[in-house]
């Protein structure tokens, strides 16, 4: 059997590290977000905030393919915050703010080009 692009083992692995930076929670994930992934990302923003930190922000700054699975766990993850704790996502490029901004869910969600922005904005919110 030959490989065909897209199979998993020419995929990016996929990743959550999550971190703590100036108080927020940060999930740092990379790789590409799709439907056999999505659910672990459900899992770890969840479990994130389940321990109710004053912030969670989802890094996909190394993420190369956000499909619609992954839109909508940012989504259901929004949703699932309760006050005060803030959330954010940082994407920029096209492989994740575009697909966010084409689906008009950057009006939901808290869209940052860096990490940096995404704690100022944290900071002063």
């Amino acid at each position: 059997m030959v490989d065909q692009p897209g199979d998993p083992v020419n995929r990016a692995s996929f990743e959550v590290e999550q971190h703590e930076r100036d108080g927020a929670v940060v999930l740092a994930v990379s790789g590409e977000v799709d439907m056999l992934s999505a659910p672990q990302l459900a899992e770890a923003i969840t479990t994130a905030l389940a321990v109710k930190p004053a912030a969670l922000i989802v890094d996909l700054s190394k993420v190369e393919f956000l499909a619609s699975a992954g839109l909508s766990v940012l989504v259901n993850g929004q949703a699932e915050v309760v006050p005060p704790t803030k959330f954010a996502v940082v994407a920029d490029g096209p492989a994740t703010s575009r697909p966010i901004k084409l689906m008009g869910i950057d009006s939901l969600l808290s869209l940052h080009r860096t990490l940096d922005n995404a704690l100022s904005w944290i900071a002063g919110a």
